[in-house]
């Protein structure tokens, strides 16, 4: 019988969905359980979800996770959280009553006064500062708009009638009966108010934004102890002794504790982030038009990461199936994209939402390059797999800013490392070998070993190390001249779908 006592419960909330699973001592999950989350869309270009669903979703996913396992609350070591990240919420101390519904990371209603602030004097400061690129995704100008929105916002933000935090904040206050009002590093990292140096809001930042310091949340560490659940919640006083972003959870869950230690999470896009050691990457990020970000900090250790995000991956595949109907599930699209006799010069640009970093392209367009006659579904759907790799592969150049070329393996997960094409060819076209996790739900994972470096039972990060292992390795089987040729036909391509020369 495995050690009750050694149960992990880890929190996913996603922007669709959120998921519980629980995880054992070898972090290997035995139970789970997921519940979708709705979407409001009030107007063009904004995006919300209702705050009091998210809460109730956890719990509720929760409880049925813990009664998948057989276990108890009781038998909970530690809760973990991962959670969406830019996501802006605002709640009276008081009660515990939103304001409004929280305004999603996809959410554009800033992005006019991005582009103001964009073109000032304040731009290089950000960036510097931050570490991040003035965009609406971010949550300081979320927060800014919400305190003009509401009545007397401003006003009841400065004397601390109102608290502000990302998903990871409002999931502990609610837990915790609203007895704790904190948010981790990497979350912080990610509002465009966080110092990137020394890990404090920075007053610039709130004086910018016009941001009260009173309604920020205490900033902590990754792994550490925020608190323990209000009792008639579970049923049981559980610690929670983790909060991470979620694309930082799966860095961490993915065990990438070296510089240079790559993961890409293939989603409806995909998120790649590269461990970059201690010190805040700000130069080598803006070279490459990409994020400095905190990767993740157990205790005093932080360690940094370089991130780039590709818009369209898992979202190409749904319009092969919803839009084209030329597949009817992303399952059969290894198999198809292999009955494509060779490459044939067809590529496949899905700048359906413009192109996303390195290229930053907001106007580009989509298109498909290089048919004849004798163009097939086949070569289509394998232009739209290989489109994907592609984007990694930019992004990850990005990074590389000009090294010696790593031989490091890129760590995958998400939906489309299980597409045996597409790893193949991720791997061809990177020219490094292509590791995919056995556990898939590395933000889960990941959540769950920091909740469990928070309380000791894993304590160190080559002991986690040593629990990582992949499903399957990929490793480059073309040539150089086959690469670069492929590399070029794909520049132009990106040339001609968007107006970079």
């Amino acid at each position: 019988m495995p050690n009750m006592a050694e149960h992990i419960l880890a929190i996913d909330q996603g922007t669709t969905s959120t998921r519980a699973i629980i995880f054992d001592s070898s972090a290997t999950p035995i139970a789970s359980a997921q519940t979708e989350l709705t979407q409001y869309f009030p107007r063009r270009g904004w995006v919300e979800h209702d705050p009091n669903e998210i809460a109730e979703s956890a719990i509720s996913v929760s409880e049925q996770a813990i009664s998948r396992a057989g276990v108890t609350p009781n038998d909970i070591a530690a809760i973990g959280i991962a959670n969406q990240r830019e996501t802006t919420i605002v709640w009276e101390r008081a009660t515990g009553r939103p304001l409004a519904n929280a305004i999603v990371w996809q959410d554009r209603r800033t992005a006019n006064t991005c582009a103001d602030i964009a073109q000032s004097s304040h731009a290089r400061d950000i960036r510097q500062t931050t570490g991040l690129v003035i965009d609406a995704y971010f949550s300081a100008t979320k927060l800014s708009w919400l305190l003009d929105a509401v009545p007397n916002g401003r006003k009841r933000a400065k004397s601390g009638e109102l608290c502000f935090g990302t998903v990871d904040s409002w999931l502990l206050w609610r837990l915790t009966g609203g007895t704790v009002h904190a948010i981790d590093s990497t979350n912080a990292s990610r509002t465009m108010l966080l110092n990137l140096h020394d890990l404090q809001w920075d007053p610039g930042m709130m004086e910018l934004f016009d941001i009260p310091p009173v309604m920020l949340p205490e900033i902590k560490a990754s792994a550490g102890d925020f608190g323990v659940t209000n009792k008639p919640i579970f049923g049981a006083e559980i610690p929670i002794t983790a909060m991470a972003g979620d694309q930082h959870a799966a860095l961490y869950g993915q065990a990438c504790f070296k510089n240079g230690q790559v993961k890409c999470t293939y989603g409806t896009g995909a998120f790649v982030l590269t461990n970059r050691g201690t010190i805040p990457p700000l130069e080598s990020s803006e070279r490459g038009g990409l994020l400095a970000t905190l990767g993740f900090q157990v205790g005093s250790k932080r360690y940094y990461a370089v991130e780039g995000s590709v818009f369209s991956t898992g979202a190409t595949i749904q319009w092969l199936r919803d839009g084209l109907g030329i597949i009817s599930s992303a399952a059969e699209t290894s198999e198809m994209a292999s009955l494509a006799e060779s490459h044939h010069g067809v590529y496949f640009v899905p700048a359906f939402v413009g192109l996303g970093a390195p290229y930053w392209a907001p106007h580009a367009t989509a298109s498909i390059t290089g048919m004849t006659r004798a163009t097939t579904k086949y070569d289509i759907v394998r232009a739209a797999l290989e489109s994907t790799a592609y984007q990694v592969a930019d992004v990850i150049t990005a990074m590389g800013n000009g090294r010696r070329k790593s031989r490091e393996p890129l760590r995958a997960d998400g939906g489309q490392s299980a597409n045996s094409f597409a790893m193949q060819f991720q791997a061809d076209i990177l020219d490094r070998p292509v590791e995919v996790a056995k556990v898939v739900e590395t933000t889960a994972r990941g959540a769950a070993l920091l909740a469990g470096r928070g309380i000791g039972l894993w304590r160190s990060e080559k002991e986690i190390n040593s629990l990582w292992q992949a499903s399957a390795r990929y490793e480059p089987s073309i040539t150089e001249s086959e690469r670069m040729n492929l590399r070029s036909g794909w520049s132009a391509a990106i040339e001609r779908s968007s107006s970079i020369t």
